[in-house]
């Protein structure tokens, strides 16, 4: 599975941006999907995670209310509707699919390549 992240971009504090994440090479139906986000220096943390059956959504709690994600099988594709940005949210964001869906980086099989999120006081 190839994952194509993409719809970052500049907003002021307070806007609202919504990343998505397309899969190619095969369905990714049966995978969980998640975003993470990592900025210079700091490790990737955890930002949100769905289960295969769209049934448990997960967020760390400096989102929890503010993000939501959600994802489209039949287009292959993984969004993050992002509301009351502020500028601690600024990162590079990325996408990633697999079948153990977990906080940790390490237990996540695919990876897209991120894209940049940057919220403006």
């Amino acid at each position: 599975v190839q994952l194509q992240g993409s719809g970052g971009g500049l907003v002021q504090a307070g806007g609202s941006l919504r990343p998505s994440c397309t899969a190619s090479g095969r369905p990714f139906s049966n995978f969980a999907v998640g975003w993470f986000r990592q900025t210079p220096g700091k490790d990737r943390e955890f930002v949100a995670l769905l289960n295969w059956r769209d049934t448990n959504a997960y967020y760390t709690d400096s989102v929890r209310g503010r993000f939501t994600i959600s994802r489209d099988n039949a287009k292959n594709a993984v969004y993050l509707q992002m509301n009351s940005l502020k500028p601690d949210d600024t990162a590079n964001y990325f996408c990633a699919a697999g079948a153990v869906p977990t906080a940790s980086v390490s237990t996540w099989t695919y990876w897209g390549q991120g894209t940049l999120v940057t919220v403006s006081s």
